[in-house]
């Protein structure tokens, strides 16, 4: 696959991406902002941050946030963690009733908290309860929307963890799921060490014309169409790699087309964070409320910037209504000069780790 192949759409039931490079969903920090962000950069489908079943039940503000689905924000997967079968159904019905496009099932997320509560990648030791909480989904759910599954390698690298794994995917795509998202690397890595991407090719193999997601490591557009190149994945999907860096799906999109992938300018970076401002305010009702999450998205922006550490450290004292000011004192033109901004693979910046990211 040269840099200007076109690359086959991405199919998720009755969902067809253009491009097969989807933003994952990143805990923390894939809300409506960040999604309309990436979508108006060039990804054809984003996922809502994970959520905990229990949550989406349970009647409040947080629930009413979770299960706002604005018109623009299609198509959108809604990712559910939890422990329970019937509550773990029950939770996929109200996000396919909200108008999630699609059901993603999180059993890889290794945070130290989620696993002790027999949540996320602990579910890798436990196929008969995994299993069970895909059959309750897929009931739930009825048909009504694509049911998919985020997996990583094993609990560790032993066979018997290996053993499982196939175990739940085989038994996962017998009772009808429509995809699975593999991270190569084991819940017992966490996000330290190399993802095995070779582990990813072998997935593919066994499961055929299945699609099969990857994930892992993919922090710029050269690592995306290395992935999609050497595994044979049907599709990526960009966790920490995207973070700050809704400008990575225009740079596949660029390499794809047999142009240079460039670097965002100042300009770009302002434009995008001021987008997210707009949306942040409304979604979480003031700027009182927005700032400390559109802070945290800022913040991810200036590691991208010429100087990041001076950005960083305007960047980290913002307070009250300092948002869009300070953002465009940061990124001002004035920052592009005398910058190459065409991206190269060494360029590529290695993000710091995330909870249930990748």
């Amino acid at each position: 696959m040269s840099a200007a192949s076109p690359l086959p759409p991405l199919a998720l039931g009755s969902l067809r991406m253009d491009m097969p490079v989807v933003q994952a969903a990143l805990s923390g920090y894939s809300d409506l902002a960040m999604r309309t962000v990436a979508r108006a950069h060039g990804a054809p489908y984003a996922l809502n941050e994970v959520v905990l079943d229990e949550l989406v039940l349970q009647k409040g503000r947080l629930q009413r946030r979770i299960l706002s689905v604005p018109e623009h924000d299609h198509p959108v997967g809604g990712q559910l963690m939890g422990s329970q079968p019937e509550r773990f159904g029950q939770a996929a019905r109200e996000l396919v009733k909200a108008g999630y496009d699609v059901v993603d099932l999180n059993f890889g997320c290794p945070v130290n908290k989620v696993l002790g509560r027999r949540r996320g990648g602990w579910l890798l030791q436990d196929p008969e309860t995994a299993l069970a909480m895909i059959d309750a989904v897929l009931q739930a759910v009825a048909g009504d929307a694509p049911v998919t599954v985020k997996l990583r390698r094993g609990s560790d690298d032993s066979p018997d963890a290996e053993a499982r794994f196939w175990t739940i995917l085989d038994g996962a795509i017998a009772r009808g799921i429509t995809a699975a998202t593999v991270h190569p690397r084991t819940v017992a890595q966490k996000y330290v060490g190399p993802s095995r991407w070779p582990f990813l090719t072998k997935v593919k193999q066994h499961v055929g014309a299945f699609p099969i997601l990857g994930s892992g490591d993919l922090f710029s557009p050269f690592d995306v169409l290395a992935m999609l190149r050497e595994t044979g994945v049907n599709g990526v999907t960009v966790a920490r790699g995207c973070i700050g860096n809704p400008f990575v799906f225009t740079q596949v999109r660029e390499l794809l087309a047999g142009r240079a992938a460039m670097r965002p300018t100042a300009a770009a970076q302002r434009a995008a964070l001021h987008q997210h401002w707009q949306i942040a305010v409304p979604f979480y009702g003031s700027e009182r409320h927005a700032l400390p999450h559109a802070r945290m998205h800022a913040i991810k922006f200036g590691q991208y910037h010429k100087d990041p550490v001076w950005a960083r450290e305007r960047l980290v004292r913002m307070r009250g209504p300092e948002f869009l000011p300070l953002v465009d004192e940061v990124f001002a033109d004035c920052h592009d000069e005398g910058r190459s901004l065409q991206l190269r693979p060494e360029d590529a910046i290695v993000p710091a780790l995330q909870s249930c990211s990748e």
